[in-house]
């Protein structure tokens, strides 16, 4: 089993947040892979499913970002995962809008889910980093990731959904490199 999780923060404020593009990938994954239906579980929302021959848990936590940490080590605990069954879904500051780059490990990067993620379980697992942009200060930065997105950015933030969701297959079989090619591909 992977446990896949998206992070944001709860309530409907925030849903069109930059911060919360997370949120939304693991929502556009269960819509397209036909996820079971979502209810509450490890401090979050959880939806179980199966893309290919993987059982995929996808989790939202409800904690708020900034305790993200205390949701996935309540789910990897109960289903005894290593941190290799783990992948984070997140807003990137330091890539361009709507590009995505996979990795594993590596450091918070000043994101406080990760930031609390790590402080929970270490730093050794897979993160597809959805670029967002910088606004150019770091002054800035606390408004800029919980703003919403601009009407004219949608199609482009329905179109990468879109991929992120279509590729989902590969980044499940393990395919970080081709995941991140086809994505690019289609948003080309």
């Amino acid at each position: 089993m992977q446990l896949w999780i998206g992070l944001g923060n709860p309530g409907a404020g925030y849903a069109l947040n930059r911060h919360n593009v997370g949120f939304m990938a693991v929502d556009a994954i269960a819509e397209v892979h036909g996820f079971d239906p979502w209810k509450k579980a490890f401090q979050g929302w959880a939806s179980a499913g199966r893309i290919g021959t993987e059982r995929i848990l996808l989790l939202k936590p409800a904690t708020y970002m900034n305790e993200s940490g205390r949701a996935v080590g309540e789910a990897l605990r109960f289903y005894k995962l290593d941190l290799d069954a783990i992948t984070v879904f997140h807003d990137e500051l330091d890539l361009d809008p709507f590009r995505i780059k996979v990795k594993t490990g590596g450091g918070a990067a000043g994101h406080n889910g990760l930031r609390s993620i790590d402080a929970h379980l270490g730093q050794d697992y897979r993160r597809v980093r959805i670029g967002i942009g910088h606004p150019g200060h770091k002054d800035r930065v606390h408004d800029y990731v919980l703003g919403n997105y601009a009407k004219a950015e949608m199609d482009d933030l329905v179109d990468m959904l879109g991929a992120v969701a279509a590729e989902a297959p590969l980044l499940a079989a393990g395919d970080d490199v081709r995941f991140m090619n086809e994505v690019a591909l289609r948003l080309a």
